[in-house]
C-alpha cells in the first residue's frame, strides 16, 4: 500500500489528542454532508421541474413547425403534401391557422388567439388530453370551439351554457377606410364544448375551432394555413429532421424545431439551474474552508510524527501527500454519506410526494445519474483543492521548530 495514503487513513480513523481537532473534523464532515445533499436534491428538482414543464409543452408544441418566411399564410400544395408524407422522419402533420381575435361572452371580453386545426391535430400533439372539461372538436358539428381554463376563467364561461354562445371578432382584411365600425369586423358565434389546461401562457392563449371555421372568419381560401405542425418518429433528431426539410422546401419557408419555439423557456430553465448549481456549490466551497481548518490543526496536533517520519527517512512531499490524501478521503466519506442522505430523500419524494407544489400536485423530482456525476465530480475537484491548500501549510522549518 502507498505509504501516504496508509499513514492518512490512520490518521483520518484515530482520534486526536486535543478532543477540539475531533470537533473540528466533525463539523467539517458534516458540512461536507449537508452541502452534498444539498446540491443533489436541488439538482433532482430541477430535473423533475424540468420533465415536467417539457410534458406541459407536449400538449401544447409540435416536434416541427413549418411557417412562411415572410406574410402570414402559406399556400398547402399537393408538392407540399408529397413530400411530407414521403420523409420517413415525419409520423403526421397538421394544417393549422392562427390569428389574433376579439372574444366576447355576455358582457365580457377577452384578447386571445383563434387557431383553427385540421382533424390530425390530436394526433400531433396530445391536446385532447390536456382537456379537463367536455370534450375535444368534433368535426361533424360546426361552430364549437375549445378553449383554455384561463380563458374560461377571464370571460366567466363553461361548457354547455346553450344560453349564450362565444362571439369571436377579427378585423376585415383590406386598406379602404371604414365608415361604419359595425362593418369593420368578420364575427362568427361558437359553443364552448370543451375547456384545456396546461402552462399558464398555453391555457390563456388560444381558442381552438376548426380550420374550416377559422379560414371562413379570418376570409383564407381552402388551401391557405398559417402553419404547418409536425410530429417526427420517436428517435430521431429534430434537427438533423428541420434541416433537410428546410433544404427541401427553400427559402420561401422557416422551419423551427420545439426548443426554438420556447426559446425563451429554455433559457429561463437553464439559467437557474446554472445559477442554483453556483449557489450550492459556493456553500459547499464555505464548508471545505471547515475541512481546510480540521486539516491545518491536524498539521499541528501531528508536527513531532511528522518530525519523526522525516527522520526515517520519508520526504517532504511524501508528508504533504499524507494530508492531502486524509482531506481528499474526509471529503469523499461526507460525499458518500451526503449522496445516500439525498438520494434517499429524492427517493421517498418520489414514492410518496410528501413535499407538493398544489394538494394534489406532490413537487416534481428525478433520479438521473447525470446529476450523481455533476455532484461527485464537483465534490472531489473541490476536496482535492482544499486537501492541497491546506497540506501547503507544511515546510522543513516548520515541522523542524
Amino acid at each position: 500500500m502507498n505509504f501516504s495514503l496508509y499513514i492518512a487513513k490512520r490518521y483520518l480513523y484515530s482520534k486526536s489528542s486535543t478532543n477540539a481537532i475531533n470537533i473540528i473534523t466533525f463539523i467539517a464532515m458534516f458540512g461536507v454532508v449537508v452541502g452534498t445533499a444539498a446540491l443533489f436534491i436541488v439538482l433532482s428538482g430541477f430535473s423533475g421541474l424540468r420533465t415536467f414543464s417539457d410534458s406541459l409543452l407536449e400538449v401544447s408544441d409540435p416536434d416541427l413547425k413549418i411557417l412562411p418566411a415572410t406574410g402570414k399564410r402559406i399556400q398547402f400544395s399537393p408538392e407540399l403534401h408529397g413530400m411530407l408524407n414521403s420523409s420517413k422522419s415525419v409520423v403526421t402533420y397538421a394544417k393549422v391557422l392562427e390569428e389574433r381575435a376579439s372574444l366576447m361572452y355576455r358582457d365580457k371580453n377577452h384578447i386571445a388567439y383563434i387557431k383553427g386545426v385540421d382533424t390530425s391535430f390530436n394526433q400531433v400533439v396530445a391536446i385532447d388530453s390536456a382537456v379537463v372539461l367536455g370534450t375535444w372538436l368534433d368535426y361533424e358539428y360546426v361552430n364549437t370551439a375549445v378553449v383554455g381554463s384561463g380563458i374560461s376563467y377571464a370571460l366567466s364561461l363553461n361548457v354547455g351554457d346553450l344560453g349564450e354562445p362565444l362571439k369571436m371578432y377579427v378585423p376585415k382584411p383590406g386598406k379602404k377606410f371604414i365608415m361604419n365600425p359595425n362593418k369593420a369586423f368578420n364575427s362568427v358565434k361558437t359553443q364552448v364544448i370543451g375547456i384545456y389546461t396546461g402552462s399558464e401562457e398555453f391555457q390563456g392563449k388560444f381558442v381552438f375551432t376548426s380550420l374550416a371555421l377559422a379560414q371562413e372568419l379570418l376570409g383564407y381560401d381552402k388551401n391557405e394555413i398559417s402553419a404547418i405542425e409536425v410530429k417526427l418518429v420517436p428517435g430521431v433528431k429534430p434537427k438533423q429532421v428541420k434541416a433537410e426539410l428546410q433544404r427541401q422546401l427553400g427559402a420561401g419557408y422557416e422551419v423551427k424545431t420545439k426548443k426554438e419555439l420556447n426559446a425563451l423557456y429554455y433559457k429561463v430553465v437553464n439559467t437557474e439551474n446554472f445559477i442554483s448549481y453556483l449557489i450550492f456549490t459556493l456553500i459547499i466551497i464555505i464548508a471545505l474552508f471547515s475541512v481546510i481548518g480540521s486539516i491545518i490543526m491536524m498539521i499541528i496536533d501531528k508536527r513531532k510524527n511528522l518530525k519523526t517520519l522525516l527522520f526515517i527517512g520519508a520526504s517532504l512531499a511524501d508528508i504533504k501527500k499524507i494530508f492531502v490524501y486524509q482531506g481528499f478521503l474526509l471529503v469523499l466519506v461526507g460525499m458518500c454519506i451526503g449522496l445516500c442522505i439525498g438520494g434517499a430523500l429524492v427517493a421517498l419524494q418520489l414514492q410518496f410526494g410528501w413535499f407538493k407544489i398544489t394538494a394534489s400536485m406532490p413537487y416534481p423530482v428525478e433520479l438521473r445519474w447525470s446529476n450523481f456525476i455533476v455532484v461527485v465530480l464537483t465534490i472531489i475537484c473541490l476536496g482535492f483543492i482544499a486537501s492541497k491548500i491546506a497540506s501547503a501549510r507544511i515546510s522543513a522549518s516548520f515541522i523542524n521548530k
